[in-house]
Order: C-alpha cells, then structure tokens, then sequence
C-alpha cells in the first residue's frame, strides 16, 4: 500500500572500500592503510578501548572519576578527528571543524594535580598492579604513552595541531596519577620494583 511507509534498511557495516590495502582521510585522500596516518588513529582508538576496559573496571568498583573517563573517551574521538585531517591537504572548512585547543590539555593539569594532592608521595619505582581497576588504568598508561609515539611524528610533520600530542603527553601522566589513586580507595596494595639478586 502506498500509505505503508517502506521500512528503513540499516546501513552495511562493510563498505568494502579498504580491500586494497588503503583508506580515507578526512580530507578525501587515499593512503595506505600502513600510513603513519593511519598507525595513529588505530594506536587512538585502541587507547579508547583500553580506558573503556578500564572504566567498566572503575564503575564496578563505584569510583567517582568514571566520568572523566568517559569525556576522555569523547575527547579521544576529536583528538582522532584532528589525525584524520592531514594539515597538508586540508581546506581552512576543515581545519576549523577538526582543530584541537588546548583547554583539554589544561583541565587534564587540573584532575592530576586534585589526584596528586590526595597520594601518598612516590618513594619507588610502580609496577602496573593494585587491583583491577588500577591494572587495567596503568595498561591504558601504556597504550597512551604509544599512541603519543605515533602521534608526535605527525606533529613534527606539521600535519597534526601540537595540543593533540600535548594532550596524549598529559593524559598518559593523568591515567598513572589514577592507577594509584584507584588502588588506594580501593585498599588495594601497589607492587614495588625490587631489584632481582644477581
């Protein structure tokens, strides 16, 4: 009947674009997929899914800073937006859609120093440890300090903004301050570096 609206037909999640080995920047550019580009925005996302982990970890355990890392996730996809928006083709239409400030950068100083505050002080080299929640905050640390690490050639190149690898930089430094914040509302023991006897 042509009052019947026809049903919507949901969008394939496959678009078998990328069979060759390439994909698309936002920008309309056709790169390998092993472009630095691309090392970087997958090295982003899977920091994303490690602080997702973590932050399932965290709620179970009723921690008050699971909403931080929920707009840290958001943040994460506007730090990808900005990778994904090569300064070298990109038209000024995208550089003001993509661009990256710095207060994220700043409000990520403002939780750590909050967090410091309330820490015993360091006296020995962490290891990851202090319970789930806190193991799962310190392997989101590493993920972090790897995604700057791809990210920071980009900067260098001039095709990413300096605050996106300024804010990788300080967000590795934020998930260690709340490892250990983590482990100590939850009672949890951090391990220590011991050196090994010879």
């Amino acid at each position: 009947s042509p009052d019947r609206a026809a049903p919507e037909r949901a969008p394939k999640i496959y678009t078998r674009t990328g069979d060759a080995g390439f994909s698309s920047t936002f920008t309309g550019e056709r790169r390998p997929k092993g472009d630095p580009i691309f090392e970087a925005l997958g090295a982003t996302d899977e920091l994303s899914s490690a602080i997702g982990l973590a932050g399932e970890f965290s709620s179970e355990k009723g921690h008050t800073f699971v909403d931080q890392l929920h707009k840290i996730q958001c943040m994460l996809q506007d730090v990808g937006s900005n990778l994904a928006t090569p300064l070298s083709s990109a038209r000024e239409a995208h550089r003001k859609r993509t661009s990256f400030s710095e207060k994220p950068v700043l409000e990520l100083e403002q939780w750590i120093d909050s967090y410091s505050e309330q820490l015993p002080p360091l006296r020995a080299f962490i290891l990851p440890s202090g319970g789930r929640s806190s193991a799962a905050l310190h392997f989101s640390r590493a993920v972090c300090r790897r995604a700057e690490r791809c990210v920071v050639p980009l900067v260098q190149a001039g095709e990413a903004d300096p605050n996106v690898a300024k804010y990788l930089n300080r967000l590795s430094d934020y998930l260690f301050v709340l490892a250990r914040y983590a482990a100590m509302k939850e009672g949890k023991e951090e391990k220590i570096y011991i050196k090994p006897d010879p």
